[in-house]
């Protein structure tokens, strides 16, 4: 028997030489070699956190359960109108705050539902001429829309903005932040670096906040009389439409397939290069520019504004990269 084990060893230390294990590290070492190497139009960088994620680290930076099909009626009764070249909803609406803003997930699969209050909130200050600096509330929508999915460990886009219009949602911005009905329960963390300006985002997710339909203390307006409603959703489809959309309404939210090499970008017009598919992943889309002669959507990711360009990042428009122009949500403010 011991000369048995002792065979089996020697096979399995013969075999690790010929064939070592890629680590994830490694792995992801050697996908921002490959990206860099080549002239693809974006620049990757090393993660460490990211190389060493675990299942539950990958399920909550990727939280958007993707659809075939969308869920929301479509828009498509567009008119015909010559549209720049570059557009930008934070010069065209600089008087709104909320679109220049990067907020932060933290360690919560909840993406599908920032993409959504972010974008809702800047479409508020839109239609109202820039005069409401509105902050809809991510803690209300993860925790009390029980149609969109399962909190913190994912959702649907589309039922996000069907809460808005039929059921409302409340105020609130970030952590700790006094000046709304529902701030966000999480503290920002450091999703991408060993140590920062914030500490490291725990391993495991945190549990999706009970949906509790109280103010915080202090705020002087009842929870149901804070609730804010959209007049109507919708789903945007193809680069034109939403083009148009952004153009005529202010941002979308958006969501696009996540490759393992989009955890490593830095800067430019991202496109897919290398590595596995992870999952689904929901952004705040604001505007389109060309860059280099490539086509690009700007995005607002909710990684906090030490990610990629600031928070922002640049992803290729024209060709549904990653699926990126199959819908996006959005809809008008009742």
């Amino acid at each position: 028997m011991k000369a048995i084990i002792v065979l089996l060893l020697g096979i399995a230390v013969a075999f690790s030489f010929k064939y070592p294990v890629v680590t994830s590290q490694d792995r992801m070492k050697m996908i921002v070699e490959i990206v860099n190497s080549g002239n693809v139009g974006w620049k990757a960088e090393y993660h460490e956190r990211f190389a060493r994620l675990s299942p539950a680290e990958r399920k909550y930076l990727t939280g958007t359960i993707l659809t075939k099909d969308p869920i929301l009626p479509v828009k498509e009764d567009f008119p015909v109108r010559d549209l720049p070249d570059n557009f930008d909803s934070r010069v065209q609406w600089d008087k709104c705050e909320s679109i220049k803003e990067i907020r932060d997930q933290s360690a919560c699969g909840s993406c599908w539902a920032f993409g959504a209050v972010e974008a809702m909130s800047d479409r508020i200050c839109i239609h109202s001429k820039q005069t409401l600096q509105t902050r809809i509330s991510a803690s209300d929508m993860v925790a009390c829309c029980y149609l969109c999915g399962f909190g913190c460990n994912g959702g649907y886009p589309g039922f996000a903005w069907s809460h808005y219009k039929h059921t409302g949602v409340v105020t609130g911005d970030l952590y700790k932040d006094p000046n709304g009905c529902w701030p966000y329960p999480f503290p920002p963390c450091e999703h991408h670096i060993p140590a920062g300006k914030y500490p490291v985002c725990p391993k495991d997710l945190y549990p999706t906040p009970k949906c509790v339909k109280k103010c915080q203390d202090g705020y002087p307006v009842e929870y149901s009389k804070d609730l804010h409603k959209a007049s109507k959703v919708y789903s945007v489809k193809g680069e034109s439409n939403m083009m148009n959309e952004m153009y005529e309404n202010g941002p979308i939210e958006g969501s696009f397939t996540v490759y393992e090499d989009f955890l490593s970008y830095k800067s430019g017009v991202y496109q897919h290069i290398t590595g596995s598919q992870l999952g689904g992943h929901a952004i705040k889309v604001i505007g389109w520019g060309i860059e280099e002669g490539k086509k690009y959507w700007i995005c607002i990711n909710s990684w906090n504004e030490d990610w990629g360009e600031k928070g922002q990042f640049k992803i290729l428009r024209g060709t549904n990269e990653c699926g990126i122009e199959n819908g996006g949500e959005a809809g008008i403010p009742a």
